[in-house]
């Protein structure tokens, strides 16, 4: 059974999911919106190209006054849709399913000025139908159809007729065949054209979906091992307080105090029950507090230098080097989660190369950049192309993998990123990089971290 923090945790994951959920449902709908304004203009030039070569080269009279002035409300109706939805991005069905009656009736009014149903330019009424079946909500697809069906059906009976130069023979030369011709043309590029971008968009948003949902996954792992961590530290704390005093009981014995050679082991074993003491603190710490509270501040500096010492003193490795190429120093402020992060990459590098560290810091772009690289066999392929997801590793143990998986979405909180490589002359490499303001001092002073 979840506990009650777990269930809390995960209400929380739920609300942050839902608001980005229908943030990429406006962003694509937004998206399509400016297609149709697009397809709107491309309507337009195809209107005033059409009615210009019937009345000038097939000598066919239309009633221009009135077919020019659908066609003038149709581009003011395109401007103000141009100036609003570049300005507003939330564009719901309802805004799309608007849109679309309003090119359902201009296409009607300008069939009723020119021939109705017998016109052959009728066709376009699929245009309409085949985007709102992509575009709009089903109930809002089958209304285009409706309204397309009874528009069609009262131009064939209401319309004002087409008045042809002579009569029209049944041949290939027919202007309606021709007229037909030319429709499909336009419905078969159209529909090509923009059924593509449409759907591409429709693919960006569920991609992005698909992506939220495995984020709001991985959070709610992260919480689980964190209540398990925070757990665990808790019931640590007894017996590693007991050993401490086992441990100072066995240095004042006699048996031992005359032993230089105990003696020597002891302090070691008392040093190193210390650090698992610090670990444990530092557990808690970042799980009880807010990072404000428990941040440290000093500077960049001073940081990865005491940082690289503190990792050197306490690993057995022969060959550690550090290279600390920051020229500009930077007051700021950094917690016990980060510093583990930083010591998760090196213990990685370390257990894969026992023998050589390499340790580099640089300061670009306003992002602190730590490169750690190693002399080990480097990832496998596959371990690169899925780097960052948890029980991703070669070591060959229960909840292996789990160490990079945390580094790579603390950076996340952080704004920074994560990338792993080959080296051409052998051995793995890890950069981390972070942005400076989301550990800057006048950042943690002013709004926290």
């Amino acid at each position: 059974m979840p506990s009650k923090m777990e269930t809390a945790a995960n209400r929380e994951g739920v609300k942050e999911q839902w608001p980005a959920t229908e943030k990429i449902e406006n962003t694509a709908g937004h998206n399509n919106m400016l297609q149709l304004i697009q397809l709107r203009w491309l309507a337009v030039f195809g209107q005033v190209t059409t009615i210009a070569i019937v009345v000038l080269v097939f000598d066919i009279r239309l009633p221009l006054p009135q077919m020019l002035a659908v066609l003038a409300c149709l581009i003011a109706y395109n401007i103000s849709s141009h100036l609003r939805w570049h300005e507003q991005s939330t564009v719901s069905n309802t805004r799309l399913f608007s849109a679309l009656l309003v090119d359902v009736g201009s296409l009607t009014a300008q069939l009723y000025f020119s021939g109705g149903a017998a016109n052959p330019f009728a066709f376009l009424y699929l245009l309409q139908v085949i985007l709102s079946a992509v575009l709009l909500k089903p109930w809002s697809t089958w209304t285009i159809v409706l309204i397309t069906a009874l528009c069609l059906a009262v131009l064939s009976q209401f319309s004002m007729p087409l008045v042809l130069p002579h009569e029209q023979g049944h041949s290939f030369s027919d202007l309606y065949v021709q007229g037909l011709l030319i429709c499909f043309v336009l419905n078969a590029s159209l529909l090509v054209f923009f059924i593509t971008r449409i759907t591409r968009n429709l693919r960006a948003g569920d991609a992005q979906l698909a992506y939220l949902r495995q984020r709001a996954a991985e959070e709610e792992h992260i919480v689980r091992m964190g209540l398990l961590a925070s757990g665990a530290a808790h019931e640590l704390g007894t017996p590693l307080a007991t050993l401490s005093v086992i441990l100072g009981d066995w240095r004042r014995m006699p048996e031992f105090s005359r032993n230089p050679e105990l003696q020597e082991e002891i302090t070691e074993m008392q040093a190193q029950l210390q650090r698992c003491k610090t670990i444990v603190s530092g557990i808690l710490l970042s799980a009880g507090e807010a990072r404000g509270e428990s941040s440290v501040k000093t500077t960049i500096v001073t940081f990865l230098n005491d940082l690289a010492e503190e990792w050197r003193s306490s690993r057995p490795i022969p060959s550690f080097v550090y290279e600390n190429r920051i020229q500009d120093d930077l007051p700021v402020a950094f917690d016990s989660a980060l510093k583990q992060m930083i010591f998760n990459v090196l213990d990685n590098a370390l257990e894969a190369s026992p023998q050589w560290v390499k340790l580099e810091a640089i300061r670009e772009d306003g992002s602190l950049k730590l490169l750690v690289t190693d002399a080990g066999p480097g990832f496998l392929p596959s371990m690169l192309e899925h780097f960052g997801k948890p029980y991703q590793s070669t070591k060959r143990r229960p909840g292996a993998g789990l160490g990079l998986f945390l580094v790579v979405n603390v950076a996340r909180k952080l704004g920074g990123t994560v990338t792993a490589s080959n080296r051409p002359e052998g051995g793995a490499a890890v950069q981390l990089t972070l942005p400076l303001s989301a550990i800057a001092l006048e950042r943690e002073e002013g709004h926290g971290l």
